[in-house]
């Protein structure tokens, strides 16, 4: 019975150990992936932040229904 508990306390220490490092490279890739997608976000703002001078030029083009009243 004891070689029986001591082996399964063995496997549970080796799943224990392997979850760690699986948890270690998930929290890994997803600092990664947060930087990314915070560069991705600067660069969306910045080209929206050009879009509204483009947009107000189109807006008395293209809304004529707005523009007439």
């Amino acid at each position: 019975m004891k070689s029986q508990i001591e082996k399964r306390l063995a496997d549970l220490k080796a799943e224990h150990e392997a979850g760690q490092k699986m948890l270690a490279e998930l929290d890994a890739k997803r600092a990664g992936l947060v930087q990314t997608m915070l560069r991705i976000e600067g660069a969306m703002q910045v080209l929206q932040e050009l879009l509204p001078s483009d947009e107000a030029n189109n807006a008395t083009v293209t809304n004529l229904p707005h523009a007439a009243r």
